[in-house]
């Protein structure tokens, strides 16, 4: 019977190594990265205000790591990262430091966002305000699917981030 069982398990494993192997595959979004002038500055964002923690410490990439030909950082420069755990997601958010070149703002439009789902978006766009960022107005939305208030800042180095709350 024990027999019988394992090789049942062994089949059944098979089986789904080779549906995920003709292009059945799961995607799962692992975290977004955003690039920034102050490692310390942009912490005060989004591990104090929005609640994201660290996960690790703040670490020197090395000459030949991978962010300088994918974010076209010149090797001039040094980066710092740092990866940030939500309350549900471990490694959400990183956040890479570049000093040594000036990093430019984003024009408009906005070309991307990260949307950020928070517990109280009057208290938290309290704290953004007194960061002095630049904000949205709030907006608030009721339908048959769901009811959520949304609002919008610019961080210190251009990045959308919308945050929401749903009632």
């Amino acid at each position: 019977m024990k027999t019988k069982l394992f090789l049942l398990i062994v089949i059944s494993f098979i089986a789904n190594q080779t549906i995920l192997a003709q292009g059945e595959t799961n995607v799962l979004f692992k975290r977004s990265t955003l690039l920034v002038a102050d490692m310390e500055k942009s912490l005060t964002i989004y591990r104090d205000v929005l609640g994201f923690s660290m996960f690790g410490q703040i670490k020197n990439s090395t000459k030949d790591s991978y962010s300088y030909p994918v974010f076209k950082v010149p090797k001039e420069a040094t980066i710092r990262f740092a990866t940030l755990n939500s309350k549900t997601q471990e490694r959400t958010l990183a956040l890479t430091e570049v000093k040594g070149v000036k990093l430019p703002k984003p024009n408009t439009p906005l070309m991307s966002a990260i949307v950020i789902k928070v517990d109280n978006i009057q208290l938290t766009m309290d704290e953004i305000r007194k960061k002095g960022l630049e904000t949205t107005a709030i907006r608030i939305v009721e339908s048959k699917r769901l009811n959520y208030k949304e609002q919008a800042f610019i961080d210190y180095d251009g990045h959308l981030v919308v945050l929401y709350e749903v009632f």
